[in-house]
């Protein structure tokens, strides 16, 4: 019988990240019977040159959303390993969620094609046939904040299995059912978030390790020395409850409105102008209002490890040179091949239930952020 409770059972690591990576009893294989979901909008590159970065970002923040909506509604004590890409987003799922799950996000696809014209790609494909393939995936449970836990994942099982969906994508043929839409949550009022420290810069770093088998070590080399360049992980965390400013463009709001529900509603926009409105006092006057602001540094995703590294950090520039360099380094020994993205803040998406319990928060650069990253990666990719 398939233990859906598999990744709830996981015992967190409270080391550091570097003690977590130095130590491979933290990891276990991901069940065969679990599947991995992928969804990626096509064309992502193209979207953000023409302007459509805050579209691309709340599209990828709505697809999880949807799904952790579904896990809480069907089984509210169940957790999933799920990653946030900027322009998609990845999840570890048991079979017993799998055909809910892609009907779900098969819909949320004709919705956004009908209200941005973007195309998401779905697709799943079975741990079992990865592992078949002798594509690793192992899996552990990070505490990396105090209130956020985050899934640390070794193997290239989740970038082939992104890459056999990609190459294999069809557009769903079924009909839009509102009834499937549920994107209670979705928030997206801050402005872009410039680093506290004027002089230093917002990075967006992808890198990943050329062989699989060296990804462990390799990244706990690469994040020890980040931890010496840019100061701990707290220490270089872009997001600060002293950076953090309510946007209150009306535009802001439409935008949101376009992806959240299923016709325009001038009543909700205006509702949600008021209520960003009535939120400055809420956040700087009342102690609930200052509490959510402490927990939303600490509830952001900021760094994740997919098979590959992908973070947003903010660092001078000085610094950020030096780093390059040692990048560049391990990359003309052919150990790892990277994409970064320096640009002056950062932009936020979210999802909040409750604001003393329940929000997560979705980080990515301004300018492409990861996208752009993204770029540069399979640039050098296909020098390789």
């Amino acid at each position: 019988m398939e233990d859906i409770k598999y990744y709830n059972k996981l015992k967190k690591s409270t080391d550091t990240l570097v003690d977590l990576l130095e130590n491979e009893s933290y990891f276990s294989d991901v069940p065969d019977t679990w599947h991995v979901v992928i969804v990626d909008i096509l064309n992502s590159t193209l979207a953000v040159d023409e302007g459509k970065h805050h579209q691309v970002n709340l599209t990828a923040t709505g697809a999880i959303i949807s799904v952790l909506n579904f896990i809480r509604k069907e089984k509210q004590s169940i957790e999933i390993p799920y990653f946030f890409g900027g322009d998609g987003a990845t999840f570890i799922i048991p079979t017993l969620f799998l055909e809910r799950i892609i009907q779900i996000l098969d819909n949320y696809s004709l919705h956004i094609k009908n209200h941005t014209n973007l195309i998401l790609r779905v697709g799943h494909i079975s741990v079992n046939y990865l592992r078949g393939q002798d594509f690793g995936l192992k899996i552990a449970k990070h505490q990396l904040t105090n209130q956020l836990s985050i899934p640390i994942v070794l193997g290239n099982g989740l970038k082939k299995a992104e890459d056999i969906i990609k190459t294999n994508f069809e557009e769903s043929r079924t009909d839009f059912k509102k009834t499937l839409l549920n994107l209670e949550g979705m928030e997206c009022r801050w402005k872009q978030i410039k680093p506290v420290q004027s002089q230093k810069k917002v990075v967006c770093l992808l890198l990943e390790a050329i062989n699989e088998d060296d990804q462990r070590l390799i990244y706990r080399d690469i994040i020890s020395e980040m931890d010496t360049f840019f100061g701990t992980f707290n220490n270089r965390q872009p997001i600060k409850t002293n950076n953090l400013k309510l946007n209150f463009s009306i535009l802001n709001i439409w935008e949101e409105m376009k992806i959240r529900l299923t016709k325009q509603n001038l009543g909700y926009l205006f509702k949600k102008w008021m209520e960003t409105l009535v939120g400055k006092f809420y956040l700087n006057l009342s102690s609930d209002g200052k509490e959510y602001l402490k927990q939303i540094g600490q509830l952001s995703h900021t760094f994740m490890l997919d098979g590959m590294i992908n973070t947003v950090f903010t660092a001078e520039q000085s610094k950020i040179d030096l780093f390059i360099a040692y990048l560049n380094q391990l990359e003309k020994d052919q150990k790892i091949i990277y994409g970064i993205h320096i640009t002056h803040a950062s932009v936020m998406s979210c999802y909040v239930l409750d604001r003393k319990t329940k929000h997560s928060h979705f980080v990515d650069g301004t300018e492409g952020g990861y996208t752009s990253a993204a770029k540069m990666l399979k640039q050098k990719l296909k020098n390789i």
